[in-house]
């Protein structure tokens, strides 16, 4: 189950939700119900005017649903009541050869990765989108110096089109096994009760391949029941991408607090972010992302255990992995359209972030002047020299400038002005801002394929 707020019926995720109703998944089980029976036919498995008046009457609306709920509590099965109710729906002839020589599992696992092979596609376009939007923040703010931080702590000077670079090159590889996995995730198996083919015999392989080539679908090399890796490779795919997502929006949730108040969230008039505190303006973007992620990790390690069953097929698992698909893209959607949003008008605040960047009065920089002064001393003295100063202006509390300016080797070797350049952030940013439009240009040729 994905945790939503208010913001889940707001937001636009490009029909995710609908792929998931109870409407759809019947049409796709009819769907390939239908495909089924065309094979069938043309393998001269069955007769071709059974499979037309199959194919025809495969409408959901031809369904007796109440009827399917009223056997589904007598037969205490899940797919058994609609291929009852499917057989009633056709003339009693075509009806004989509904469901011929396929077991449930068969319909079930493949409709659902039509379907699912649908959601991947707006996931895909939602994450290109997610991706542009990135990669616009970043051009605009390729020269906007801010701390770069380690461990907690500033570390040297960076830009933040550079650190919304790292984002981008981390969300493209999400972006590519996305892509990539569609052949070996998104399947037709045919294979009956066992994978065999036991039902159908040697013209089982061409009537699976047919399928296939009817719905527009790779099929399994072996169509085995007790196979579950794919789904494990998309649920592990799904997390990875939560997981660039996540790593998005922590940064939001913790720069974004008074104490550091480099970015925030858009905000809307007429939001509220508490019931007693009127001021409150909560990153509630941020929050969401961050809560759907980490929930979506938990789902990877019951799967890898579900997969693990002994034998030909287990219920167990099927259920479980039906559940573990559904909640999956559940929870990845609601990431993804609160990222859209986010990316989309997440504001930086470049003056604060260069104010931040200069808290420490130039220390940031030792790197710098030291790497410096190792041009004309050696790296080992150098760093040496450096480290004496700044531990004694940390430590001591001094000022750090004041300590380099005082320095009899320093002056020695550099003017004031050579020193109080070396302090300054925005001249040790490295290559940030070619990486940065290197990034952009990148990210924007991917997208455009």
């Amino acid at each position: 189950m994905s945790l939503t707020d208010s913001l889940s019926t707001v937001l636009d995720d490009q029909g995710v939700q609908q792929l998931l109703s109870e409407k759809v998944k019947l049409q796709t089980w009819l769907d390939v119900e239908s495909a089924l029976a065309t094979a069938q036919a043309e393998n001269g498995l069955i007769p071709k005017k059974a499979a037309i008046q199959i194919k025809q009457h495969a409408k959901v609306e031809n369904l007796d649903l109440k009827k399917m709920a009223e056997i589904k509590r007598q037969v205490g099965h899940g797919f058994v009541p609609f291929v009852k109710v499917f057989v009633q729906a056709c003339d009693s002839e075509s009806g004989k050869y509904v469901h011929y020589g396929a077991t449930t599992q068969n319909i079930q696992q493949s409709s659902q990765n039509i379907i699912l092979k649908q959601i991947n596609h707006k996931f895909l376009a939602m994450t290109k989108t997610t991706l542009l939007n990135l990669a616009t923040l970043a051009e605009n703010n390729a020269t906007s110096v801010m701390a770069g931080r380690t461990h907690g702590k500033h570390a040297i000077p960076i830009t933040y089109g550079y650190k919304v670079s790292t984002w981008l090159s981390d969300m493209l590889m999400s972006l590519d096994r996305l892509e990539q996995l569609e052949p070996r995730v998104f399947t037709i198996m045919m294979g009956g009760a066992v994978g065999a083919f036991n039902s159908v015999g040697v013209i089982g392989p061409k009537i699976q391949a047919r399928v296939g080539e009817l719905l527009d679908m790779p099929v399994m090399m072996i169509p085995s029941r007790a196979i579950h890796t794919p789904q494990i490779e998309y649920i592990n795919a799904l997390a990875l991408l939560a997981n660039n997502c996540e790593t998005i929006a922590e940064e939001v949730f913790q720069t974004s607090i008074e104490e550091f108040g480099e970015v925030s969230e858009p905000f809307q008039k007429g939001t509220i972010g508490s019931s007693t505190m009127p001021h409150k303006i909560n990153p509630k973007l941020s929050k969401g992302i961050i809560a759907n992620a980490q929930k979506l990790y938990s789902l990877t390690q019951v799967g890898y255990y579900s997969s693990a069953r002994p034998f030909e097929a287990d219920s167990s698992s099927n259920m479980l992995f039906d559940g573990l698909l559904t909640e999956a893209v559940g929870l990845m959607r609601e990431i993804l359209i609160r990222m859209i949003a986010l990316t989309k008008s997440m504001q930086v605040h470049v003056s604060r972030l260069y104010t931040n960047a200069t808290i420490n009065h130039g220390i940031d920089n030792s790197e710098y002047v030291m790497m410096t002064l190792a041009a004309k001393i050696g790296k080992d003295r150098a760093h040496a020299v450096v480290y004496q100063m700044a531990i004694d202006a940390e430590v001591n509390h001094k000022s750090y400038q004041e300590i380099l300016l005082k320095n009899e080797l320093l002056r020695q070797l550099f003017s004031k002005d050579e020193i109080i350049n070396l302090l300054k952030p925005e001249n040790y940013t490295g290559l940030s801002k070619e990486i940065t439009l290197k990034t952009v240009k990148l990210v924007r040729q991917r997208c455009a394929k």
